[in-house]
């Protein structure tokens, strides 16, 4: 047994703090977990899963519109009340919240519902008590960035967007990432008049361009309206709502405003300035391949320390920081390329490996493969809603590097294609794969021409 009260002691009770806790004790490591707000951290509380279940209530919309073409009639309007999603939503969270109890419980982890702050290497206090651990692991996460402008304390954040009182009939949404482009389709499902208001050019920066572009004009077509090269200079309470002016001169009103212009480091009052832990220029914290920071003993991971935000690679940098320092093995170090991702916007993105911008510069010689069209089911429908598959091969060895979707349950597709991209498969791979008919994911093996190289 060592001096301290603990092996592990982690502060931040979200995805990657569980999983290290829970698989840190399961090697006999004695283990103690903080966590001063909710189990599960943003994922499960204000991120992934509560917008997951608001994208699917934000379809029903468009259901009810395409079942006429099928010969469903309903007998009166739909009516969308937001009390009752909200509060559902709220009672499965609860639910959630408390497995993860349950899970730390049956590990052994001993579970302190406090904000703890880093005293020293090896100490940590917390509800009125000084703790020794051998290691320290923040796993805090983040926190929404709001931006200064007059009147932003009239808007809402994304970790406030699922639980307003009232239902927003006129929404405007800030930003131009993940959760902007996701939130704007949403209310725009559940019925609202939605803005989405970007600084840029157009949204999604990073993303494939044509897959940016297909997107916003999807989005468009759904009647989403998009402010690009805009941002709001200020917003004001008046009789009905609120008053947003943005900077090109344009003034709208709406009942709601999120910000969604990004999550910073949840490191405030942790204590790890006074111990000069080193950031990077991002303000993240800076770790090597074991998640150690430059106070080797406090180890990092997730969204402090600047990777992809994605929970995922979370329980991943989780599950290869425990092989390092409680299994004694020496792991390569965390791949981060073709990590598969999903954007659920409507039409939903899926998108794993290169772009095909990255692809030009990372390759050379590419070729380019893709599919737009109507899907089977709008045949009947009448929507106008259309598909994109695109896939991005290195011409010199065949190699599928990207593949790319934009279409209804894109995230299902991709994480299947994210094996093949990931394995390396080749196109003639693809090409010798027999597709399921009639799907829209049998594309993927039947584009046989390119369509630009």
């Amino acid at each position: 047994m060592s001096d301290f009260d603990y092996d592990l002691f982690v502060i931040g009770a979200g995805s990657g703090g569980v999983r290290a806790a829970r698989t840190a004790a399961a090697t006999g490591a004695r283990v103690a977990i903080a966590e001063d707000r909710y189990l599960g951290g943003t994922c499960v509380n204000v991120g992934c899963v509560p917008k997951k279940l608001y994208s699917f209530a934000a379809h029903f919309h468009e259901a009810f519109e395409d079942a006429g073409g099928f010969g469903w009639h309903l007998p009166e309007a739909p009516r969308f009340d937001w009390a009752t999603l909200r509060d559902n939503k709220i009672g499965e969270i609860k639910r959630l919240n408390g497995i993860y109890g349950r899970l730390l419980d049956a590990a052994g982890v001993r579970l302190i519902n406090e904000r703890a702050r880093v005293v020293d290497a090896h100490h940590v206090e917390v509800g009125g008590e000084t703790l020794s651990a051998e290691k320290i692991l923040v796993a805090v996460g983040g926190w929404p960035w709001m931006p200064d402008f007059p009147g932003n304390d009239l808007v809402v954040h994304s970790n406030q967007v699922f639980d307003l009182d009232t239902f927003p009939e006129r929404f405007l949404v800030l930003g131009g990432g993940y959760i902007a482009v996701e939130f704007a389709s949403i209310f725009n499902g559940l019925g609202s008049e939605s803005h989405l208001v970007y600084r840029g050019e157009l949204f999604l920066r990073g993303f494939d361009q044509e897959v940016r572009e297909f997107t916003r004009d999807e989005m468009a077509k759904k009647g989403v309206n998009l402010h690009f090269d805009a941002n709001i200079e200020s917003v004001e309470k008046i009789a009905g709502g609120l008053l947003v002016t943005l900077t090109n001169g344009e003034k709208l009103e709406v009942d709601a405003v999120l910000t969604a212009t990004g999550r910073r480091p949840h490191l405030e009052g942790l204590g790890l300035d006074a111990l000069d832990v080193a950031l990077t220029e991002s303000g993240h914290l800076a770790v090597n391949d074991r998640f150690e920071t430059s106070v080797p003993s406090i180890l990092a991971l997730g969204d402090v320390i600047g990777g992809p935000e994605l929970t995922p690679v979370a329980l991943a940098e989780a599950m290869q920081l425990v092989r390092h320092h409680f299994e004694q093995s020496a792991p390569a170090a965390l791949d981060y390329r073709n990590i598969p991702t999903a954007v659920f916007c409507h039409p939903n993105i899926g998108t794993v490996g290169l772009s095909e911008e990255q692809a030009r510069q990372a390759c050379g010689e590419i070729r380019v493969y893709t599919a737009d069209f109507r899907p089977m089911k709008h045949t009947l429908s009448g929507s106008a809603e259309r598909c994109l598959m695109k896939l991005i091969v290195d011409d010199v060895n065949d190699v599928v590097v990207g593949a790319h979707m934009v279409g209804e349950e894109a995230g299902e597709v991709i994480q299947g294609i994210a094996v093949a991209v990931r394995a390396g498969l080749t196109k003639a791979d693809f090409d010798a794969t027999v597709g399921i008919h009639p799907t829209g994911a049998e594309e993927f093996v039947t584009m046989r021409e390119p369509t630009r190289r």
